[in-house]
Order: C-alpha cells, then structure tokens, then sequence
C-alpha cells in the first residue's frame, strides 16, 4: 500500500463499512448485536443495543482495553442502564 494512505484505503467502495460477521445475544433483560465491520479504517466491533437503539464501533485497541477493567467498572454502567442523560440514576 502506497504511504500516506490510511489503513483500508484500497479496500473497494462496495465493501466499506460493510459486514463481515455478527451474532445476537440475549436475555431476559435485553439483546444485543455484536458485528465485525470493515471500515476505511480497518476492522471495527460494532455493539448495537436492539431495545434502545445505541450502538458503538470499537477499534482493536479499544477492544483490549475492555480486558483491563475490573467488574466494578461495568456495576457503574449500569448506574444509568438507558444511557446518560436517560432517565433517573439507580444510585
């Protein structure tokens, strides 16, 4: 790949942002839809949440850095479980 292009970049028009994989997981308490997307960019985990709507796409090193969090980071995310600015705080 010539220098100065960014990772993907020779990857065609078709195929941007497009969907390599993904699986649903489930529970009583909601359902989420896990994808590997190709970006212009390079790979990308999109997490979509199918009850409300939110979604991010995570970067590798993002991803990794899930792996450095103790169980108490998650305990606070679910402090405001419909997202910021959602509703009122369970605290």
């Amino acid at each position: 790949m010539p220098a100065g292009n960014p990772p993907g970049a020779d990857v065609p028009a078709a195929e941007v942002n497009s969907v390599e994989a993904e699986f649903t997981v489930i529970n009583e308490f909601t359902a989420v839809r896990i994808s590997k997307i190709r970006t212009p960019n390079g790979h990308r985990v999109e997490i979509r949440s199918l009850r409300l709507g939110h979604r991010v796409r995570l970067d590798p090193l993002a991803l990794e850095s899930i792996s450095w969090q103790s169980p108490d980071v998650f305990s606070t995310f679910l402090d405001q479980p419909f997202g910021p600015g959602a509703g009122p705080s369970l605290r």
